[in-house]
């Protein structure tokens, strides 16, 4: 009977389908015959990379270094990224000079860089160790938000730039990035470049301007600080007030710190 013949009847398989390994569940096609062998050790060996292993070795991990002045911080760097099989943090730093040294030493594939520190800021910091190794990735991990804080970064040549709000998982998908090859600067943080672009900079002298009537000073005493008239601080207020989008000095003061400007 024609039932009992399907009984009877095996299956046949050539020698490139049992290389090539089982046929994919849920799918009617028969099994790849892709390769035979060498298309499984491929496959094999890209599924490998996809989960790195947990012992594996430094140097096909990436090597992280952390800078920051809080040791609470650091550590809770230090915790994420221990979960993760395909980090590593080689070292960690307080204080710039920590950091050039450490870098030195360790050559780490990302920097994580906080840049308000004391003393020698997060900025000179980034910029003396990209003058030493020009190929190093840094991102900026930081509590400053203002648009300039993050231009100034990143003209000086920041890989990244991220808050400290940051949520775990985006950090650590954001660090991933950055070691391809990819900038990556935090949604809220790029909303804002783009909304002052094309606003006319302040110069130098007017910074300097500024920041002495955030220290308090009239505009006598900063025209003797530095050495011009009295009338002229008051152009530069002027001209400063227009670029801000200020109505009078004190709130010219309050949008540069808000930004980043001035540092109080």
């Amino acid at each position: 009977m024609i039932h009992r013949q399907r009984a009877t009847v095996k299956h046949s398989f050539t020698i490139p389908e049992l290389h090539a390994g089982p046929a994919r569940i849920g799918t009617n096609r028969p099994p790849s015959t892709k390769a035979g062998l060498a298309g499984w050790q491929e496959e094999r060996s890209q599924n490998s990379a996809a989960s790195p292993d947990p012992e594996a070795p430094d140097r096909i991990r990436i090597r992280i270094l952390c800078l920051d002045s809080h040791p609470a911080f650091r550590e809770g760097i230090a915790t994420i990224i221990s979960r993760e099989p395909d980090m590593v943090l080689v070292s960690q730093a307080s204080t710039v000079q920590e950091a050039i040294q450490q870098y030195r030493e360790h050559r780490p594939d990302i920097t994580l860089m906080e840049i308000q520190l004391p003393g020698w800021g997060g900025i000179e910091a980034l910029i003396a160790i990209r003058a030493e190794f020009p190929a190093a990735r840094i991102m900026v991990l930081t509590t400053c938000d203002g648009d300039v804080d993050v231009q100034r970064a990143l003209k000086a040549g920041a890989s990244g730039y991220l808050l400290k709000n940051t949520p775990p998982g985006e950090l650590l998908q954001e660090i991933r990035k950055v070691r391809s090859g990819q900038k990556v600067v935090q949604a809220e943080l790029a909303a804002k470049l783009a909304e002052h672009i094309s606003e006319d900079t302040l110069s130098a002298r007017e910074v300097e301007v500024l920041a002495l009537v955030a220290a308090g000073k009239r505009n006598r005493d900063i025209g003797e600080q530095l050495s011009i008239a009295e009338g002229t601080v008051k152009v530069h207020l002027r001209n400063i007030c227009e670029k801000v989008g200020a109505k009078d000095r004190t709130e010219a003061m309050a949008i540069a710190v808000r930004r980043g400007i001035i540092k109080l």
